[in-house]
């Protein structure tokens, strides 16, 4: 027998995983095709049904609305000759039983096939009838009379129900005449009976009207009247049945009265298009079906085609997903998982490293007021400088935003980072030059050690933070390593925060005054709040510490406008006085600064030309054109502005231009000097010139001595603040003062 020859086993694994691939794309396609096209044909006969029911409701609906139109047109029919003239005379006033057998009994019978016509008078007595073509005999109208006796007695208003009928008119057609038209079986037919009152005479309102003859006219439901209406609606079949339950898929329609007796049933063929959608649907699903099928097909052929290149992408897709858009620096994925994998290396025996937490100082004004095209060119040319600044080994990625992290190998004493961190401070702080513009910005640095003691990664990030945390408290630009007392800060700053908080809500804190007096020193012309708090159990909290907590917290917001409203509270009581109220950047800022201001001033009904809002140039920095539109409404409501702690920022003479700064305040640390360097008091004159020549008036701080004072008074500023003038007070202690202004006596007088 010949050989058979065997397969090679690397031809039946080849076959074998593609098989099984196969398998495990085919599979679930073709279950999913299934379930596609089982819920196709159970939708398509879920709304089959749902449409023959609509169908048969529509054509119940359109059915009684025929019948309703079928009575309303006898009763305008019968309406039509009761209320002619000729019926009132001929009817009314005097019975002329010709004129009724010609113009009511023949024109109704003729011209409208009415079966039966009847005329009764006054009394409900038949005076004149008419059956088909001759008058009727008594005994059918002795059958017929009960029907006919309900509604002569509804007309009459003695039987108001009307019970076994259906009414078809709720009101009256026209406003002149009694009438209604009714079905019910009468001599066991359905018929439609219309009533009118002949009338109404001259004087005699229509309703009541007892005395007015009543023509009723009869017309039948049966196979023409059915026939007219099957025509209209388009019903096939339509006919009237007894008892007996129509044929299978026929429906039947009983027609009640109002005490739910059937007067007449009727069944006609319905309409069923749930069919017609059935079968319109059927050659979509089977091209749905074919769809799917050529789908897998293409599916499956273009997985094999493309399985080698999604392989060869899959390096590139981990790269994109690792790596940030814009700088092209590993991203806080990437830093994760390279801080975690040193961690291991570290408690394994490999020298500490340290994680350098980067965040930028004043990016946020750069965006703000240059756009964010800017600030993303600068975080380019950041991460050049970092890149040139560290060593090959060590790793720098953006985490987000303005927030950058490196991995270095230098762990080893604090000088060592520390010399690397101002390294990298002064390689971001140096000037940019992108798009024309001469951009400075600065960087604050919190740095932690990893160990053989560290934690996990989130620990290091932890202590990274509150070391930056510290690093901006300080004044930033500076970097601090973490150490354990770090912990025990930031807890008591949390804390510290929760009950400024409390404090704040609950009014626990206190706002003193510190006068501002004339450039003699003898007249206060207003005073300067400030705020204070006594915690309860630490006591006095310096207003440097609770006011920079404030600030990091975004309490200052609340903290402003709660001294802002106090201070005005308390003004009221000093007409004379001005009131100034050191203004936040953040405050400041907010884009309903102003309307807060303005809110405040209503509520408390002061007067604004006496309010100051002292503000510093920081509230300036890269926000020019918001600070000067606020300046304006805030100029518009008649408040004034300082410009506080001149000297000691940028001094920029463009700002002093551009704002409208009703005054300049001389910062303490140049009054402080003027008895000791030449060039403090230089500058002294200086500002006072600079202010007077731009229409401002100068206040210096400080002041605490009487050569002090003699030396600003020449300089020529126009007041004065200072120990010497008196420290913060109380309300009740300036209302003295203002009382009693001879009996206070500056400091150096009374320590004489």
């Amino acid at each position: 027998m010949p050989a058979v020859a065997r397969p090679r086993a690397s031809d039946v694994r080849q076959y074998t995983s593609w098989d099984r691939a196969r398998l495990s794309v085919v599979v679930p396609i073709g279950v999913i095709v299934a379930v596609a096209i089982v819920c196709i044909v159970i939708a398509v006969l879920s709304s089959a049904q749902r449409a023959d029911v609509v169908a048969v409701d529509h054509e119940r609906q359109l059915f009684s609305r025929a019948l309703t139109d079928y009575g309303e047109r006898v009763l305008r029919e019968v309406d039509s000759v009761a209320s002619a003239d000729g019926a009132i005379q001929n009817i009314r006033r005097s019975f002329n039983q010709d004129w009724a057998a010609q113009r009511v009994g023949t024109w109704l019978e003729t011209y409208f096939d009415h079966d039966a016509i009847f005329i009764f008078d006054r009394n409900d007595d038949l005076i004149y009838s008419m059956v088909g073509h001759r008058p009727s005999d008594m005994k059918w109208f002795d059958n017929a009379r009960p029907g006919l006796a309900s509604v002569l007695d509804y007309m009459r208003g003695r039987n108001p129900d009307m019970r076994g009928a259906i009414r078809l008119n709720q009101k009256a057609l026209t406003d002149t005449h009694q009438q209604t038209a009714v079905i019910q079986r009468l001599s066991g037919r359905p018929a439609v009976i219309a009533a009118v009152a002949v009338g109404p005479e001259d004087g005699i309102p229509v309703s009541p009207d007892g005395a007015a003859p009543i023509i009723v006219s009869v017309k039948f439901i049966d196979d023409n009247a059915l026939s007219t209406i099957a025509t209209q609606l388009r019903l096939t079949n339509l006919r009237k049945i007894e008892q007996n339950l129509p044929p299978n898929g026929d429906l039947a329609y009983d027609l009640n009265g109002t005490d739910g007796t059937t007067i007449a049933t009727f069944a006609w063929t319905p309409k069923q298009p749930g069919a017609e959608i059935v079968h319109n649907v059927v050659p979509f699903v089977a091209v749905a079906f074919l769809g799917f099928a050529l789908l897998a097909a293409f599916v499956l052929r273009y997985m094999r085609r493309t399985a080698a290149a999604i392989a060869a992408g899959e390096s590139r897709l981990r790269h994109l997903a690792m790596h940030d858009p814009l700088c092209g620096l590993p991203n806080r994925i990437f830093f994760g998982e390279r801080l975690e994998a040193v961690i291991e290396e570290v408690r394994d025996g490999c020298a500490p490293a340290a994680v350098f937490y980067i965040d930028l100082d004043h990016f946020k004004d750069v965006n703000d007021t240059l756009g964010h095209h800017v600030g993303d060119e600068l975080i380019r040319n950041v991460t050049l400088r970092l890149s040139h600044t560290l060593r090959g080994g060590d790793l720098v990625a953006r985490l987000g935003g303005d927030e950058f992290a490196v991995i270095s190998s230098i762990a080893g004493e604090s000088e060592e980072m520390l010399g690397l961190a101002q390294r990298i401070i002064a390689a971001i702080c140096a000037p940019y030059a992108i798009n024309a513009q001469n951009i400075i910005i600065g960087a604050s640095i919190g740095i932690a050690v990893i160990d053989g003691k560290c934690g996990t990664a989130a620990d290091i990030m932890r202590y990274a933070d509150m070391a930056l945390y510290r690093a901006k408290n300080e004044g930033r630009n500076r970097a601090c390593v973490y150490d354990a007392a770090m912990d025990a800060d930031l807890s008591s700053r949390k804390l510290l925060e929760a009950d400024l908080r409390a404090a704040i809500e609950n009014d626990q804190l206190q706002l003193l005054y510190q006068p501002v007096v004339n450039k003699s020193g003898e007249t206060v012309v207003g005073v300067e709040a400030l705020c204070r708090w006594t915690h309860p159990t630490r006591g006095e909290i310096p207003p440097s510490e609770f006011i920079a907590i404030a600030e990091h917290s975004g309490l200052i917001i609340d903290l402003g406008n709660w001294v802002l409203r106090r201070a005005c509270t308390d003004g009221k009581a000093w007409p004379d006085l001005t009131i100034a109220v050191n203004v936040s950047s953040l405050q400041f800022r907010r884009i309903d600064f102003v309307e807060v201001v303005q809110r405040i001033l209503t509520e408390t009904r002061f007067d604004p030309t006496r309010l100051e809002l002292e503000l510093t140039e920081s509230v300036l920095l890269g926000n020019v054109d918001t600070a000067e539109d606020a300046m304006l409404r805030l100029k518009a409501l008649g408040v004034r502005l300082a410009l506080d702690d001149f000297g000691t920022g940028y001094s920029s003479l463009l700002y002093l231009r551009r704002f409208p700064f009703d005054k300049l305040k001389i910062d303490r640390s140049f009054v402080r000097s003027i008895e000791k360097a030449a060039d403090a008091a230089a500058i002294v004159h200086a500002i006072v010139s600079l202010g007077r020549g731009l229409g401002m008036k100068v206040t210096a701080e400080g002041v605490e001595t009487a050569d002090q004072q003699l030396f600003l008074r020449a300089a020529g500023v126009h007041s004065m603040q200072g120990y010497r003038f008196g420290r913060p007070v109380s309300v009740a202690e300036i209302t003295v003062r203002l009382q009693s202004p001879r009996a206070f006596r500056p400091i150096e007088a009374l320590a004489s």
